[in-house]
């Protein structure tokens, strides 16, 4: 697995630089190609029998909007990001677009909005909807947008095809990292998990990858948040783990390994599913 193209998402109610110099930073050191995307829906609800006109009207002025955004992220992007890079914008659901031209990139980088602006999913991507439905892996960046050149790497393996598929995603990271450690919550067949988690790190050293492994006795605590606090113990700078959950309509329904991740904004986290 090579990062030849990287797509950063921009949010339109963001300035474009922080996500921007983050990405740059990852694609000067893969020497990968940028592209530059963000995408926002004009769509409002007005109720009423006469609200369609109403409803037209603010939908025009909301597209004028938007594309006042997108033109100005544009511009700031292409200003930092300099020859070399390209930009694609669209008008309509940001998540379900930034799925679709996901096909573009070996890694797509994205992180949590602002306070202001979660929940609103015509203007922000929805993460855990992209994960699930990109078929690429996404980097979610930490809060405080240090890219990661990680050294020390928490892989949360659970025999999955997801957690097998993020494997192979993160083997750029991994390595050149100096302690990648592949841990796993104790399940009720304890031989099978150590078989499975030995597999992986022979796996990973035949890759040049230095990695040990740890299975996590948790009782009845959360599995999610065992891992998370087995990545702050480490001194974690990236975490990789497989995406899971299923589809209900517009919600994705999780495990708990993937929510406590999801909420984990200390940190840079890989998703693969």
């Amino acid at each position: 697995m090579i990062f030849n193209t990287i797509m950063v998402q921009l949010d339109v109610d963001s300035p474009a630089a922080p996500r921007t110099m983050y990405a740059l930073e990852l694609a000067r050191r893969f020497e990968a190609t940028l592209i530059g995307f963000a995408a926002a829906d004009e769509y409002v609800f007005v109720p009423g029998d006469d609200g369609g006109m109403a409803a037209a009207e603010i939908m025009r002025q909301r597209r004028a909007e938007i594309n006042d955004r997108l033109k100005m992220l544009r511009e700031e992007f292409l200003g930092i990001v300099g020859d070399g890079a390209s930009w694609c914008e669209e008008i309509g659901d940001p998540t379900s677009l930034l799925a679709i031209h996901a096909r573009a990139a070996d890694l797509v980088v994205t992180g949590a909005p602002t306070k202001q602006a979660a929940g609103d999913h015509h203007r922000v991507v929805d993460i855990g909807t992209l994960v699930l439905s990109a078929g690429r892996p996404v980097l979610v960046a930490a809060e405080k947008l240090v890219p990661p050149n990680p050294k020390k790497v928490l892989l949360a393996w659970k025999d999955t095809r997801e957690a097998r598929r993020a494997v192979t995603d993160a083997m750029p990271f991994l390595t050149d990292a100096d302690d990648v450690l592949v841990a796993t919550i104790e399940e009720e067949n304890q031989r099978d998990a150590r078989k499975s988690i030995g597999d992986v790190v022979r796996f990973l050293m035949r890759h040049g990858v230095k990695a040990r492994s740890e299975v996590l006795a948790v009782g009845h605590a959360d599995g999610g948040e065992a891992l998370t606090e087995q990545s702050v113990r480490m001194g974690a700078e990236l975490v990789v783990a497989g995406g899971y959950g299923h589809s209900r309509i517009r919600e994705w329904a999780f495990g708990g390994m993937t929510r406590s991740l999801l909420k984990q904004g200390a940190v840079n986290r890989l998703f693969s599913n």
